[in-house]
């Protein structure tokens, strides 16, 4: 334990103070741990050359639901003693992918020893020949992520943000830079470094996750966050980016108010809002850093759309992609103990009819703020 003497002249001050050495401290701690994680991993392929053996790297089989267990308080998360797959340097098929994950491990390595980070596409720029693609970083640094069992954004890489958030909250970037989403007239980029905000502040009643960035727009032209109640919007434009996700947790985590998503009534509206909630198999590892269990569905439910006598050639018919998609869900370990989620599914798939939010309008042009939202909000229409 680490003790450090501050001056008492001012408490506040003083424990401010403190609070910042502790968090260096630490910092300076974890990265020496990711140091030393890379370090093993480094050793271990010098030791097989010494041996005149091939380096082999083992990494978890991530995409493999026989690897993932279902709680639900955490969402899927993988389970200890998972299957995995090895990547050696003898064989044609992987040589290529043990060379760009060691080219990767000492870039990580570079970045922590000097307190620098990098986005996956700066890495991916760094290098286009030599990596091919920007798929292929990505899924080398969620391996390297799950081989050393260290967060990420412990590696010092980031994402590209794309997601938005608007409404009652105010926090500092780790810059120092004061950022109030209250005041501002449009939305603000979710940060890049989510870790890294602080003194987060917010008098909302609840968290609405919307699906899609038009709906989102409309919203936000609605003044919807300010008027209804005060609430924090959030948007992943489609399927969220790791820091969408990691602010919705860290919302939660701080303020422990309701979260609700907004999404299409169709199978992909519901793959969406299950990630938020249970999280996705490729990063069950960091299941407890992303999921938020507590994710209620306001709408648009399926059932909603016969309630709301919408015209049914306002509505979309399935797709075989579609059909597919709703039945995998249905198939899913997390849908058993939702049954009224499992009911809605299942008038979904017995129409075979899907809906996107912006249906509503069929109505009016504004009962989505107007009248749909605080009717659910207020008389508890959620699942």
């Amino acid at each position: 334990m680490i003790f450090v003497r501050v001056g008492i002249v001012d408490k506040t001050q003083s424990r401010t103070r403190f609070y910042q050495i502790i968090c260096v401290v630490n910092s300076l701690c974890f990265s020496s741990e990711v140091l030393e994680a890379i370090e093993n991993v480094i050793q271990g392929v010098v030791q097989s050359l010494a041996q005149k053996k091939a380096p082999v790297l083992t990494v978890a089989n991530r995409a493999d639901w026989r690897n993932i267990e279902f709680k639900d308080s955490v969402g899927l998360q993988m389970i200890p003693g998972c299957t995995t797959r090895q990547i050696r340097s003898d064989c044609p098929q992987s040589a290529r992918r043990f060379a760009l994950i060691l080219k990767i491990l000492s870039m990580i390595y570079k970045m922590v020893q000097s307190n620098t980070y990098a986005t996956k596409r700066d890495i991916y720029y760094s290098d286009t020949l030599l990596f091919g693609s920007q798929s292929v970083v990505d899924q080398i640094i969620n391996d390297i992520s799950c081989m050393l069992k260290i967060p990420r954004r412990s590696l010092h890489v980031l994402s590209t943000t794309k997601g938005f958030v608007a409404g009652n909250l105010s926090y500092t970037e780790e810059d120092g830079t004061k950022v109030n989403c209250t005041c501002s007239a449009t939305a603000v980029t979710v940060p890049s470094n989510v870790q890294g905000i602080k003194n987060l502040t917010s008098h909302a009643k609840f968290i609405l996750i919307v699906e899609k960035d038009a709906t989102f727009q409309r919203l936000l032209d609605d003044d919807f966050f300010s008027k209804v109640s005060p609430c924090i919007m959030i948007t992943g434009r489609g399927i969220p980016d790791l820091n969408t996700r990691l602010l919705v947790r860290r919302l939660w985590d701080s303020f422990q108010i309701p979260v609700f998503t907004l999404m299409d009534a169709d199978p992909h509206g519901v793959e969406i809002m299950c990630v938020y909630k249970y999280g996705s198999v490729s990063m069950s590892f960091e299941a407890h850093h992303l999921t938020v269990p507590s994710v209620r569905w306001l709408g648009l439910l399926p059932s909603d759309l016969k309630r709301l006598n919408i015209c049914k050639d306002a509505l979309i018919p399935f797709t075989k992609q579609d059909e597919n998609k709703l039945a995998s869900i249905q198939k899913r370990p997390y849908i058993a103990c939702q049954p009224l989620w499992k009911k809605e599914l299942e008038i979904m798939a017995a129409s075979k009819l899907k809906a996107e939010i912006q249906v509503l309008t069929s109505v009016s042009a504004d009962y989505l703020s107007r009248v749909y939202l605080p009717n659910k909000l207020q008389f508890g229409g959620w699942l």
